[in-house]
């Protein structure tokens, strides 16, 4: 339909046509873009429509709020066909909102990884039925050198993270998920062996809501209390984190664990953001010192060819260079914890890819297989590779 003569023409009352004169993008007033949210949301809105309602979203955050139930209202609806016509349209969608949508609470910076990434995961998770949920996993790390797995189901993966964070839930004075099924030890393995086998049943759909619920009261605790919380640690059994790293471990575990649900139901899914990633690989460099020195005094590392350097003096270092998205430039101590990485100690270097690099620290990428370039003493580099698959755990 036409208008008149002279006249613009018009079709949904406040629009223009998404290929004007200008060929400008299609702007819309607020009340019309909060008008198409339920075509949206049925994917029923022309492209234009659909683009400028996607803009608004990463913007308003009443709108995103909206959007999101909707979402997940027509998905309760029409549960056995996916609403993705393009598989990567919701995490598109979802990064949009993420990167420019102001929280009402502010999170903590050291907390946006995680809040991030349990969102990323929860919006894969919306569409899957049983048989997803019920789709074989294979978790794996390295341990003694050694290349280990352990097979579950998406479900179980799920539980996994659920019982891991509650190490965080714990430290912030939240409830226990495991309750009073209490583990041998306070490990990550022993307490997701023990939930999984103190279930009255194997772990189905279900455990998404606890999770999700649990994922919103850390980062809400967090947000409430901001920096105050900055001094808690976080016990792990074998070893404890301040809570601001154990925030960007679990962000690290949930992006991993995600990539294995993907790959099992045969599902796209993508890396964290660059500064996301490159606070993940920050995380880990900083945790090699002390894993050399545990691999050495249990025999998995080369001796120190020296005496040991007096905390905080320069001493032999590795060049850890990152690169692509996440990038930067590490210095590694060899020689001890406590000494200090020196460009003019520098006696070898290794570059890898951001993602590739924390795949090796997830236990996904063999050492041996994993640098892209090496250069300098070869024993130094080899612990130094191992000690990042060491990083990893069930």
């Amino acid at each position: 339909m036409t208008g008149h003569p002279g006249e613009p023409y018009e079709g949904k009352a406040g629009t223009r046509p998404a290929n004007g004169p200008d060929g400008m993008p299609l702007v819309l007033e607020h009340h019309v873009l909060t008008s198409l949210l339920g075509a949206w949301a049925l994917a029923a809105c022309a492209p234009a429509e659909a683009e400028a309602v996607e803009e608004h979203l990463g913007d308003c955050g009443d709108c995103a709020d909206e959007a999101l139930r909707l979402r997940e209202a027509v998905g309760l609806l029409q549960r056995p066909e996916s609403l993705d016509l393009d598989p990567g349209l919701r995490t598109r969608v979802l990064d949009s909102c993420l990167e420019r949508r102001p929280p009402r609470v502010p999170v903590p910076e050291w907390a946006v990884a995680y809040d991030a990434e349990t969102a990323r995961l929860d919006a894969l998770l919306q569409d899957f039925g049983d048989a997803e949920w019920r789709a074989p996993v294979r978790l794996r790390w390295y341990e003694a050198d050694e290349a280990s797995s352990r097979r579950t189901t998406v479900a179980g993966v799920i539980a996994h993270l659920l019982t891991v964070d509650g190490l965080v839930a714990v430290a912030l004075g939240l409830d226990d998920p495991l309750g009073d099924a209490a583990p041998a030890r306070p490990t990550p393995s022993d307490r997701t062996e023990t939930c999984w086998r103190t279930a009255r049943l194997p772990p189905d759909r279900s455990v998404r809501a606890p999770w999700r619920e649990q994922t919103h009261a850390l980062v809400r605790t967090v947000s409430f209390t901001g920096d105050g919380t900055g001094r808690t640690t976080v016990p792990y059994g074998d070893f404890e984190l301040p809570l601001h790293d154990a925030m960007l471990d679990r962000a690290f575990e949930c992006w991993v664990h995600a990539e294995d649900i993907a790959e099992a139901v045969d599902y796209p899914y993508d890396p964290p953001s660059g500064r996301h990633l490159h606070r993940m690989v920050d995380l880990a460099a900083r945790m090699l010192p002390a894993v050399l020195e545990h691999r050495r005094l249990h025999g998995l590392a080369s001796p120190v060819e020296r005496r040991l350097v007096a905390a905080g003096e320069p001493g032999r270092s590795l060049r850890l260079e990152i690169e692509g998205s996440g990038g930067g430039e590490w210095l590694i101590p060899l020689d001890s914890p406590a000494a200090k990485g020196s460009a003019e100690h520098e006696v070898a270097h290794v570059a890898l890819d951001g993602a590739e690099f924390c795949r090796l620290a997830a236990g996904h990428v063999p050492p041996r297989e994993a640098a892209a370039g090496q250069e300098g003493d070869r024993a130094a580099i080899r612990d130094v590779l191992f000690a990042a698959a060491s990083l990893s755990r069930m």
